[in-house]
């Protein structure tokens, strides 16, 4: 499990992070999402030990990171900006890595290497974008580490590939039991792919929850009656939005989904339909419940 509690990292002009908290639970996939500066890059660098906090701390399996090769034996990080040496081929580099981690599986090496279809004694510097990021999570994989994490994760990837490495994740997690903590600007790209989300924002955590209850909990409905009424008449349901245009309301509840559809069928409504939310709309309207305006926290800032 990896615990981050008020985790502080400051450079010369800015703090990249402040006082962040958060969790990570064995064996799932958590995503992170959030604006360029948001910090995320920041923190899985102190999660794998390059960094130093400068305040709070952050521990694996209730040990601390930095300098502790025991703990960075058990996990690996393939960050957004890949390095390979210099007129390195694949086979070059598994050498390397299986020097370091003692659980490089040259077997899982040869499958993920023509499973990708990549030439493993080519020079990777001849490789397009997508073809080194492949190269990496091939190497990263092979390491067969407890703990794996990926800084923009499906950057350069096609969606045959980005399907793919998922899948790939997805069998690590749940064959070996391993933790992937994975990062993206974008939110409907981990939507399908991770068990936890959080949104980070100027440094620190603003949002964290289980997708699956985030997407059960929070529901829209369109109502309708025949009388004049108000946002007054859904006393006692929580609603985190209300809109209406004639008789038609559309609601955005927050609760257990059978308890509130027996309550509202109990009004006699004209028109009653429960639709489901899109992960982007939940985050939308929590945000909005938190006083954040959601396309403000995922804009894309220049530095």
């Amino acid at each position: 499990m990896i615990i981050a509690k008020d985790l502080t990292k400051k450079f010369d002009r800015f703090t990249a992070l402040n006082a962040l908290s958060c969790s990570i639970s064995e064996g799932c996939v958590y995503g992170m999402v959030g604006s360029n500066g948001a910090g995320k890059s920041t923190l899985l660098r102190l999660i794998s030990g390059i960094y130093r906090a400068d305040g709070g701390k952050v521990e694996i399996d209730g040990k601390d990171v930095y300098d502790n090769t025991e703990i960075k034996n058990r996990l690996v990080f393939v960050p957004d900006e890949l390095y390979f040496l210099p007129r390195a081929n694949l086979v070059r580099m598994a050498k390397l890595y299986s020097s370091v981690y003692e659980r490089f599986s040259y077997d899982r090496f040869k499958d993920l290497v023509s499973t990708f279809k990549l030439d493993p004694n080519a020079n990777i510097a001849t490789f397009s974008k997508g073809m080194k990021r492949q190269a990496a999570t091939i190497l990263a994989l092979s390491c067969k580490a407890d703990y794996i994490l990926f800084d923009e994760t499906f950057d350069g990837l096609d969606p045959v590939m980005r399907n793919l490495v998922k899948n790939l994740l997805y069998d690590d997690v749940m064959e070996r039991n391993a933790t992937a903590v994975i990062t993206s600007h974008s939110l409907r790209e981990l939507e399908d792919t991770c068990d936890q989300l959080a949104l980070l924002h100027k440094g620190g955590v603003i949002f964290e929850s289980d997708v699956g209850n985030l997407k059960t909990s929070l529901f829209k409905v369109q109502i309708a009656f025949s009388g004049e009424y108000d946002r007054s008449k859904f006393a006692g349901i929580d609603m985190l939005s209300f809109t209406k245009h004639g008789s038609v309301s559309s609601i955005i509840v927050r609760g257990e989904r059978e308890e509130t559809e027996k309550k509202l069928r109990a009004m006699d409504p004209l028109l009653f339909e429960i639709l489901p939310l899109s992960l982007e709309e939940v985050f939308v309207y929590e945000m909005d419940a938190l006083g954040y305006e959601f396309s403000e926290v995922l804009k894309q800032e220049v530095e």
